[in-house]
């Protein structure tokens, strides 16, 4: 299956929050329709959708009754700065990590419509996961090189 793109869909009963806050984390815009809005990232790319759900019931993550159904992992370079922001936008903070000077870690939050994601630091690095890429698809070493 060859792949136009790829969006990951939320549910929400405030779907302006909802989208608003991934746009904000995405560093991108909204496009608007009525039951409907995608979200396009910096680079101009559709990344997520979000859809209006009056009923939506938010997850309560880790143990609840209402189950996560998918969660996002977000890879950063800086966890404290990365904190911020997502708070600024509306984020809760499920759960802490121990320490956010470790060099690897993550954090899980909640957002505006309760859908928790993960923000994580340092697993793996972009250079490892290129080499990791690289060795699996066959590529010769000078194709591997990665900035970081």
């Amino acid at each position: 299956m060859q792949m136009v793109r790829q969006v990951i869909v939320f549910d929400a009963a405030d779907f302006r929050a909802e989208s608003a806050f991934w746009a904000g984390v995405l560093g991108g815009h909204v496009f608007e329709d009525d039951d409907w809005h995608s979200v396009i990232d910096a680079a101009g790319e559709w990344r997520i959708g979000v859809q209006l759900a009056p009923n939506h019931v938010p997850p309560d993550w880790p143990h609840g009754t209402t189950l996560q159904q998918v969660h996002v992992d977000l890879h950063v370079d800086d966890p404290r700065a990365a904190h911020e922001e997502a708070v600024a936008l509306g984020a809760r903070l499920l759960q802490a990590a121990p320490d956010l000077d470790a060099v690897a870690g993550h954090q899980v939050y909640a957002d505006p419509a309760g859908h928790p994601f993960c923000v994580g630091w340092g697993h793996p690095s972009r250079r490892t996961l290129a080499t990791y890429v690289a060795d699996r698809l066959g590529q010769p070493e000078s194709r591997r090189t990665s900035p970081t």
